[in-house]
């Protein structure tokens, strides 16, 4: 015989369950990625409209310093060297997913238009070829969009279909949470901001 706490326990544990799938759906919304791949190349286009300030989405992309903080299966980023909107930026992580990883490092020649547009490209490290743009555009609606384009060809052996499989999920994951942290810090400026 089924318990009262136990059809209670089970109700508590499908509303949370509901709940946490109506925020990815949310989340889901937000966030447009696609890609696609064609031999060794790897392309992807994402981009997200959100209700922010626009200084606070610049702040965050252009965070070289701090992206590992936040960015998943980043390990570590860094700028080693900048010249007015140039920059040098040398960055480490791993490409995971099921049995497959593959541990990535990276220098990249960025090249900043402040507060609009990012460009970096692949200098050094264990990518073939990697070119990045990151742009922000204020919507009539207010809202700023972010979009991304990059393509990459790894150096490294990538399995068909686990492999390719593996840097879709990775990137993906990696917009959507600098989507995340652009939402956090404009919350915490909003926050500080707004008369107590």
């Amino acid at each position: 015989m089924v318990s009262a706490v136990s059809l209670r326990a089970g109700a508590t544990t499908l509303i949370l369950a509901c709940a946490l799938c109506a925020h990815v759906v949310a989340t889901a919304q937000q966030v447009s990625i696609e890609t696609s791949g064609q031999g060794e190349l790897i392309t992807v286009t994402a981009s997200a409209d959100m209700q922010v300030d626009p200084r606070t989405a610049w702040n965050v992309i252009s965070d070289y310093d701090h992206l590992a903080e936040f960015i998943p299966y980043m390990h570590s980023s860094r700028v080693i060297q900048r010249d007015g909107d140039t920059l040098l930026v040398e960055q480490t992580g791993e490409i995971a997913l099921l049995f497959f990883q593959q541990p990535v490092e990276v220098k990249l020649a960025v090249v900043e238009s402040p507060p609009r547009r990012i460009v970096a490209r692949a200098v050094g490290g264990n990518l073939k070829e990697m070119e990045g743009r990151y742009a922000l555009e204020t919507l009539s609606t207010g809202e700023v969009r972010l979009s991304y384009s990059g393509r990459l060809v790894p150096e490294f052996p990538v399995p068909p279909i686990i492999g390719k499989m593996a840097v879709r999920s990775v990137l993906a994951k990696q917009f959507t949470a600098l989507v995340n942290e652009i939402h956090r810090r404009d919350g915490l400026a909003r926050g500080a901001r707004e008369p107590r």
